[in-house]
C-alpha cells in the first residue's frame, strides 16, 4: 500500500540526493499529513475532508512526488544545482497547495473562484481564499527553508522556490476551476503532478535564465 510506495520514494531520494533529499521528503510527508488533520471535524461535516482521514494512497504519493523524483534522478545524470532547486520547488509547490487547500477549507472566511472571483463554497475546485493563499505561502517557506538548511538550494534557489510555488499553486487552481470537472482523466493526482511539474520547471528555468547556466 501507501507505506510501501513511500518507502520506495525514500529509497530513491536517499540514493539520488542522499540524506538531505530523504529528510526533505519526510518533512513534506509529516507537515502535509498534519495540516489535513486541522479542523478535520468541521471539514468532514462539510464533506470536504481529505479521503482516508487524510492518509495518502500510492497514487497520492506519486502524484505529489513524481516531478521531484524526476529532478532527483536528473541530478544523478547531471549533478547541477538547478535540478536540486527543481526538486525543492516541486515539494514546496505541493506543500503550498496542501496548506492552501486545507487551511482554506478550515479557516477561509470567503472563498472565490480564481477565474472570475465569484463567491463559491469552500472546497470547490479552483476556489481560493485569503487565508488559504497566505497558508500556501507559509507551506512553501517551510519546505524551501528546509531545502536551504539542508544545502539543497542557496538563497537564490530559496527565493525561486517561493515564487515558483506561488505561480504553480495558482495555475493549479485555474486548472481545477476550468478543466477538472470537464476532463475525465484529470484526476487530483494528475493535477498534482502537473502542479508540481510547473513549480519545478518555473524554478529551474528561472535559475538558468538568471545565472545563465
Amino acid at each position: 500500500g501507501r507505506s510501501f510506495h513511500a518507502w520506495i520514494l525514500g529509497v530513491v531520494l536517499w540514493a539520488t540526493l542522499g540524506a538531505p533529499g530523504w529528510i526533505l521528503g519526510v518533512v513534506y510527508l509529516i507537515l502535509g499529513s498534519a495540516v489535513t488533520k486541522i479542523q478535520k471535524d468541521k471539514k468532514e461535516a462539510l464533506g470536504i475532508a481529505e479521503g482516508r482521514g487524510g492518509r495518502r494512497g500510492p497514487e497520492n504519493v506519486w502524484g505529489s512526488a513524481a516531478a521531484g523524483t524526476l529532478c532527483a534522478l536528473a541530478y544523478c545524470v547531471d549533478p547541477s544545482m538547478t535540478y536540486k532547486v527543481g526538486f525543492v520547488a516541486s515539494f514546496a509547490t505541493k506543500l503550498s497547495d496542501t496548506f492552501a487547500s486545507e487551511i482554506g477549507k478550515a479557516y477561509g472566511k470567503t472563498t472565490y473562484l480564481i477565474t472570475n472571483f465569484k463567491k463559491v463554497p469552500p472546497g470547490t475546485e479552483g476556489a481560493v481564499s485569503l487565508e488559504g493563499t497566505l497558508a500556501g505561502v507559509v507551506g512553501s517557506i517551510l519546505i524551501a527553508g528546509t531545502g536551504y538548511l539542508l544545502n539543497l538550494c542557496g538563497p537564490l534557489g530559496f527565493a525561486l522556490c517561493l515564487v515558483a510555488a506561488f505561480i504553480a499553486t495558482n495555475c493549479e487552481s485555474v486548472i481545477g476551476a476550468v478543466f477538472q470537472d470537464k476532463v475525465k482523466w484529470l484526476t487530483n493526482e494528475v493535477v498534482n503532478f502537473i502542479n508540481t511539474a510547473i513549480g519545478a520547471l518555473v524554478a529551474m528555468v528561472a535559475r538558468v535564465v538568471i545565472l545563465g547556466a
